[in-house]
């Protein structure tokens, strides 16, 4: 079990906040609204009314001794550089912030922030993609070359082996596990038959993965 804080109640941060306590975790929501904290106080751990800028009562709260917390601060912006610049000061050891342009971005990461996020970018993303290429299922980006996708195996294909396919050599892609209904078929042989319904969930630089894309 996992604890964190989350700081910022907005729809991206509420959301995070949920789900994280739904998963098992305890869940620290953090906002300056009561009216934001009332909306997810039965879905949280505990939810405080802080100002996020003050070291002092973020430090009262308990917020050093958590395993990560995130910004999710989204129209203040120097509100949310501030609050992640002083989580850093006070030695948490994860932050992850959410930015809502690449100056910020830039920002969060100079003044600390472990991972910075684009809640919004990254979804339009994921449905570009998916409209783009129905056999792509999901999609994360790992650096701006290099993505992980679950890809829909044909139904042409069914009954073909990897080695078959040899999407390596023809795509310059590597197969790190194949979903099979429950199963997860990780680091499959060159000799693993493909069945209908499979997923692979394949990484490689963005070019080759779209070349992969069409031939699929």
């Amino acid at each position: 079990m996992g604890e964190f804080a989350v700081i910022g109640l907005g729809r991206f941060g509420s959301s995070v906040a949920r789900t994280l306590y739904e998963l098992g975790h305890n869940v620290l929501a953090i906002d300056k609204s009561e009216e934001a904290l009332r909306e997810v106080v039965d879905h949280v751990t505990h939810a405080v009314q802080v100002d996020s800028t003050d070291n002092e009562a973020l430090r009262a709260v308990g917020i050093t001794n958590l395993d990560a917390v995130v910004v999710a601060i989204g129209e203040d912006i120097q509100e949310s550089i501030l609050t992640t610049m002083l989580l850093k000061d006070l030695g948490v050891k994860k932050v992850v912030a959410k930015a809502v342009d690449e100056q910020q971005r830039k920002v969060l990461e100079k003044v600390g922030a472990d991972l910075v996020i684009f809640p919004e970018r990254d979804m339009g993303e994921r449905v570009a993609h998916t409209l783009a290429s129905p056999n792509v299922l999901e999609y994360i980006e790992l650096s701006p070359e290099h993505t992980i996708e679950e890809v829909n195996v044909p139904a042409r294909l069914e009954g073909r082996t990897l080695g078959d396919l040899d999407l390596r050599s023809r795509f310059g892609v590597n197969v790190l596990l194949i979903r099979r209904d429950t199963q997860l078929l990780i680091s499959p042989g060159s000799d693993v038959q493909l069945q209908g319904g499979d997923v692979l969930v394949v990484v490689g630089e963005n070019r080759q993965l779209n070349r992969l894309e069409s031939a699929f």
